[in-house]
């Protein structure tokens, strides 16, 4: 990898040891996943293990609200800003056929 880096150009900057907090999203995430699934499951094998954490990611991704949604599930916080994106866009293609009219009425 230092290798690759070099000849890319890429700096590599990592966390450093001791210092969780320097991405305390991944860590937070880490923290749920240990603790609602890697410490309460027993995995038999790999399929099993594949199994239970997808339907932990799924229970995770869109049934359980998360506070930094708006305690929203990220499905739902998904759709409402699909809405919200598409709403943006009508009103702003709206705005730019006034602007439009406009700029034909002062050439009539």
């Amino acid at each position: 990898m230092d290798l690759w880096t070099h000849q890319a150009g890429v700096k590599l900057n990592f966390i450093r040891p001791g210092k969780p907090v320097e991405n305390s999203y991944i860590e937070s995430f880490n923290g749920r996943l240990r603790d609602e699934c890697l410490n309460v499951e027993v995995f038999l094998d790999l399929a099993d293990a594949r199994r239970k954490l997808d339907k932990w990611r799924n229970d995770y991704n869109q049934q359980r609200p998360h506070s930094a949604l708006a305690d929203r599930t990220p499905e739902e916080f998904a759709s409402v800003a699909m809405q919200l994106s598409f709403a943006l866009s009508a009103a702003e293609r709206a705005k730019d056929l006034t602007q439009e009219a406009v700029c034909v009425e002062r050439f009539k």
